[in-house]
């Protein structure tokens, strides 16, 4: 729907601004004409984004949650002034960062997907709201994953390492499975989002669209 929306936008530019409203036989102009003939495509592409949208929801939901209850309980437990036994290791820092980052990337990630799932799918949306959005959406949550990997494999270190770096071999090997999985699934979905909404136009222009 938005290669599209970018044809109809391209072609519009090349008409002379008095033939935009001119009307057929059946009393239409061309963009009635193309609302009526892509009517499908829109319920089409309106199911797939809230499909998409449903799924992603869920993972960000589930990641919130557990970054959350790993940021109030804190690894080794407290000093009875409060502070962290592990506060000045290294592992812990890590730990604390990027459950963090964590933290906030999956809560945009949550909101963008909540975004699109409450959105009122009007034609305009498809080329360039609704990309955007998903774009955001799935990016921050492929951060969102790999911090709270990271996150957990510091966590990890911490409790049983004992300071052996050796440890950190099988738990980075171990951490990478489900970032890799990520990748090799949604990521040819995201640089085809990326490049459909802010690489080269339909004829070889490139995309006037802020990248936000």
């Amino acid at each position: 729907m938005q290669r599209e929306l970018q044809w109809f936008q391209e072609v519009k530019k090349l008409l002379p601004p008095n033939y935009i409203e001119v009307r057929n036989n059946a009393e239409e102009t061309a963009a009635m004409v193309f609302t009526r003939e892509h009517r499908d495509l829109i319920v089409a592409g309106q199911k797939w984004m809230k499909d998409t949208a449903n799924s992603c929801t869920i993972a960000a939901a589930l990641i919130v949650t557990i970054v959350f209850a790993a940021a109030i309980t804190v690894p080794g437990g407290n000093y009875d002034t409060g502070l962290s036994i592990f506060s000045k290791k290294t592992a812990f820092i890590a730990f604390a960062v990027s459950d963090a980052i964590s933290l906030f990337t999956s809560t945009t990630s949550l909101l963008m997907f909540l975004s699109i799932l409450t959105s009122r799918y009007a034609e305009s949306d498809f080329l360039h709201v609704l990309p955007k959005r998903l774009i955001i959406g799935l990016f921050t949550l492929f951060l969102s994953i790999t911090t709270m990997i990271v996150a957990f494999s510091a966590t990890l270190y911490l409790a049983f390492g004992h300071d052996k770096l050796w440890i950190l071999i099988p738990v980075a090997a171990l951490a990478s499975l489900p970032v890799t999985s990520f990748v090799s699934l949604q990521f040819p979905l995201l640089v085809d989002l990326i490049s459909s909404t802010y690489g080269p136009g339909i004829f070889g222009k490139r995309s006037d669209q802020p990248f936000y």
